[in-house]
Formats: C-alpha cells, structure tokens, sequence
C-alpha cells in the first residue's frame, strides 16, 4: 500500500457502525448486565466480557465497550475523558445505545475515564443523602492485560504481567474475610480516591476496571487498603 493510502487509513475517522453491535441485542446484553451485577456483588473478581472485535488500534477496551453496551440507554449521560474521546467513539456510543454525551462530569451517569484521568479526579457526582444513588459509576480502562487480576497466590492468578502492579485489600460485602487485588500502579490516585467511599457511605462512587476483555467491579461499600511491603513478605 502507498504510503500516501496508509496514512489516510490510519489517521480517518471510524464511523459509528465501524464499532461492533450486540450479537443478540436482547439476549446478549442480558448476558452482560448479569455478568455486571455478578461483578458488583462479589468485589474483586475478575469477569471475561466477550464481544464481538474490536475496531484495530482504538484506545478502549472491549471489556469497557461491553460495559457501555449493557448499561447505558437513552436515559443515560456520558461523560468521557478527552485521552479516550477520539476514533469516534462518542459518536459511535450514541449511535449503538442512544446515551447522551455531557461535557460536564457532575451531570453524567457514567464517566469513562483511565488512570491519567484519575489523577485530577474530575467532579463527579456522588449522590445526595435524599437520592446516594445518584451519583457516577466510573468506567475505568486500564492500559493492557496483566493489569487487572488477583494478587500472586491467590486462586487463578496468573503469570506475573509486563506492568508494575501494586497490591490492594478489599473486604466488606461480598467478600468472605478479605480478597486482595494486583492492578497497575497507575491506578494508585483512582484507588486511594474510592477507599474514600466509606467516609461518606452510602454516598460514594461504584468503579468497573476493565483491561482488554476482562473486567473487575469496586463498589462504594467495599473497603480498600493498600498492602504494605512488611505484609507482603510476611
């Protein structure tokens, strides 16, 4: 190929039905919502969200893009952050769910958003104490594999990933006794921001982590502490 061809196909803009639709729009967004409630009730697990491939080179997950898909409707109010708000994809998030793209985080449903993001939290809503459900459900997407999964020695956790991770202890509901958690260290500013939750409880923010097809859920009752180094060797 030219390299005049090349560069126009790598630089154009992916139409909305360049992004993949639900195999069955009933029965497979069924399916995710499902996997997505199994998620939020059992903090720290780690979920495979099949969908259909992904457009080549975009940012987001497909994990993230299967999240969208079976949350968000007409109702719902978007939010995405500007390192993720290209390839067309509020366009295309319009085009597959109807949901409304906002400028304004504190407005938003949803906000799609990455650890860069997260260093500068934007202003999200956390609820009211006459509506804590109200608040925004952080869609988070981490860089690659490798950075969402269980703490070395936990059941099923895999090879150590090609990124720096840090270990994290989450308990409360749905854990049984404590259940710790390997993620990037870039995550380091989303975590210690949603071990806030419980100061504020039932006020608060529900996190999903996605990383390639895989996904993890954090929700605001969930208690969050970093691993020392003197545990880790303990």
């Amino acid at each position: 190929m030219p390299h005049a061809a090349q560069h126009d196909v790598a630089t154009r803009e992916l139409r909305p039905h360049d992004w993949p639709a639900l195999d069955d729009a009933v029965h497979h967004s069924q399916r995710l919502f499902r996997q997505l409630l199994s998620a939020m009730s059992e903090p720290g697990t780690v979920h495979d969200i099949p969908v259909s491939s992904m457009p080549q080179g975009v940012a987001l997950s497909s994990a993230a893009w299967g999240t969208l898909l079976a949350l968000c409707d007409l109702e719902s109010r978007l939010w995405i952050a500007d390192e993720l708000n290209h390839d067309g994809l509020a366009a295309a998030i319009s085009f597959h769910t109807g949901a409304r793209i906002v400028t304004c985080a504190d407005e938003a449903d949803f906000a799609l958003v990455t650890p860069h993001s997260c260093q500068r939290m934007p202003n999200v809503s956390e609820g009211s104490d006459t509506y804590p459900d109200r608040s925004t459900t952080l869609i988070v997407v981490l860089a690659a594999t490798g950075t969402l999964r269980p703490a070395e020695g936990s059941p099923h956790a895999p090879a150590h990933g090609p990124l720096p991770t840090r270990d994290w202890r989450l308990s409360g509901p749905g854990i049984r006794d404590s259940r710790v958690v390997a993620l990037d260290v870039k995550a380091e500013a989303l975590m210690q921001r949603l071990a806030c939750n419980r100061a504020h409880f039932p006020l608060g923010l529900d996190a999903i982590l996605t990383a390639d097809t895989h996904l993890m859920a954090i929700p605001r009752s969930t208690q969050i502490d970093v691993v020392t180094a003197t545990e880790e060797h303990a």
